[in-house]
């Protein structure tokens, strides 16, 4: 590696396999910058819905991306480094906003135009090698085509069921009622449109490090991850 390049991780894997916490720790456990690029995705499905674009129109997306998108990550304080970092549209938070399961569909939709996997890709780049020490980055193709040479690539997976419980849990903690058969109907439909989708459809990197997380506490998630990640980068 070449010494003025920083170390890259890469999380890619489906909605529910815990990779925004555990790059969340890993993150704060090699001192690296965490970077959400499904959070990038998110909060341009939201800023496409507030502007009355449709997700699937490429001029109106890509109007948005060269006029209006404004996106900042706030890290969380000192004395609280487990709080997810904060996601700010135009100077105004958003973290809670683009997680809802409307603005998850949304971003299945509008990361599969190519308009917008355009604009974004360098952006994404960008924030990585941008970093002061290194960066994790977690996603869908992250390993695949946003950063293909990271030094160090994750697929995290689990089973259908077991990711559909975290996710109604995660939303019934938000005060979001709904039932889990539909989060489970859900997350397929994402699954079949992240897998099948023509460009960079979601696929685990042929160097990639499988982790299936189905049955492992969060911990021993994270614990596992961090050795295989500072094996690679020793």
């Amino acid at each position: 590696m070449s010494p003025h390049r920083v170390p890259i991780v890469a999380i890619d894997g489906p909605a529910g396999a815990g990779k925004s916490t555990v790059a969340r720790q890993l993150a704060r456990r090699l001192g690296f910058t965490m970077v959400d690029t499904g959070a990038i995705y998110r909060t341009l499905a939201l800023a496409a819905r507030r502007a009355n674009i449709d997700w699937d129109d490429d001029e109106g997306l890509r109007r948005l991306l060269d006029d209006g998108f404004s996106l900042q990550f706030v890290a969380p304080p000192p004395d609280a480094p487990s709080e997810a970092q904060r996601v700010l549209l135009r100077g105004h938070d958003v973290t809670e906003a683009i997680r809802t399961p409307e603005i998850s569909r949304g971003a299945s939709v509008v990361s599969a135009r190519a308009v917008v996997r355009e604009r974004l890709l360098e952006l994404q780049r960008s924030l990585g090698r941008g970093a002061a020490t290194g960066a994790v980055l977690e996603g869908r193709d992250i390993g695949t085509v946003v950063f293909p040479d990271a030094e160090v690539k994750f697929f995290l997976t689990a089973g259908d069921e077991a990711r559909a419980r975290r996710r109604h849990s995660e939303l019934t903690e938000k005060g979001i009622e709904i039932p889990l058969a539909e989060v489970l109907a859900d997350q397929q439909r994402r699954d079949r449109a992240d897998s099948e989708r023509a460009l960079s459809p979601l696929k685990a990197a042929e160097d990639a490090l499988l982790v299936d997380t189905t049955g492992m506490e969060l911990d021993a998630v994270i614990e596992r991850c961090v050795q295989l990640a500072r094996g690679r980068l020793n």
